[in-house]
């Protein structure tokens, strides 16, 4: 059967940056063997040739009603796919689904029947919060940083606002780039609708969100947004953790440096729409 990709090329290359996104997590070795997982929402893409492929397999339920995907469409990772095997080719590795008209339920229409992450449902409920919010967001990632999950086995650091303002003081960049931050969520079930739901709170103040013990979630308007700003984090994650394997705690930028950062820089203090 011929890829979609080949009669697709504006889906074509948006996958190769998704591809591109895939190769940098396996290789910072964020994506051990089949780890993280991504969404993207790719409606605007959908051509009227991709409109009119029919459904492989039967529906599948989704278990919950998310009323703001009607008729949307969205490429996500095969579950139990390795991101390693998505860098080479994103069509096995992944497929292509539409949710039906009742808002529970999707099928599958390209390349083939592989099923989507296990964590679905939670990708599509952040999306969904994000179409109804207005947002240009399309991408959600789920990787496993490794410093960013290293901080968050140390109490002091599951504190949302503690934290951004310690990884924004590491060095200038983090503040230009990540302006709102990381938010936390305590350990809770990977997979679950809890998960789900505390994410879902998290999301309205920040675009990138550290799971306890476990990662991120980040959501852009595409994946390389999203994983631009994890790299980001993680980089001054990185930095703070040097400086204690060196046996010092850094003492980061003052709160008025950072504070001139944002002012010069005219940086935002919310997600816009």
């Amino acid at each position: 059967m011929e890829s979609i990709l080949n009669a697709n090329p504006a889906l074509k290359e948006e996958l190769k940056q998704v591809s591109e996104v895939a190769g940098y997590l396996w290789q910072k070795g964020w994506a051990e063997r089949n780890g993280g997982n991504l969404t993207l929402n790719i409606t605007a893409l959908a051509d009227g040739k991709m409109r009119s492929l029919k459904a492989i397999g039967e529906p599948v339920g989704i278990g919950t009603r998310l009323p703001n995907l009607k008729g949307c469409y969205f490429y996500c990772k095969g579950t139990g796919k390795r991101m390693r095997d998505l860098a080479r080719d994103p069509m096995a590795a992944g497929s292509i689904i539409r949710i039906l008209d009742d808002c529970e339920r999707y099928e599958i229409i390209a390349d083939r029947r592989i099923m989507p992450t296990s964590e679905l449902p939670s990708h599509l409920m952040l999306q969904d919060y994000l179409i109804g919010s207005g947002s240009s967001y399309k991408a959600t990632l789920h990787t496993h940083p490794i410093e960013l999950v290293a901080m968050s086995h140390s109490k002091e650091f599951l504190d949302s606002e503690y934290l951004t303002r310690v990884l924004w003081s590491m060095i200038p960049e983090t503040l230009a780039f990540a302006p709102l931050g990381i938010g936390v969520v305590p350990y809770t079930l990977p997979g679950s609708v809890e998960l789900a739901d505390a994410t879902l709170e998290k999301v309205r103040d920040y675009d990138v969100v550290l799971w306890e013990k476990h990662g991120t979630l980040a959501v852009g308007t595409d994946m390389m947004e999203a994983f631009d700003q994890t790299d980001v984090l993680n980089k001054a994650a990185c930095i703070y953790l040097t400086g204690k394997g060196f046996g010092f705690t850094p003492e980061g930028m003052t709160p008025e440096a950072v504070r001139e950062i944002r002012d010069v820089f005219h940086l935002p203090t919310k997600r816009p729409c």
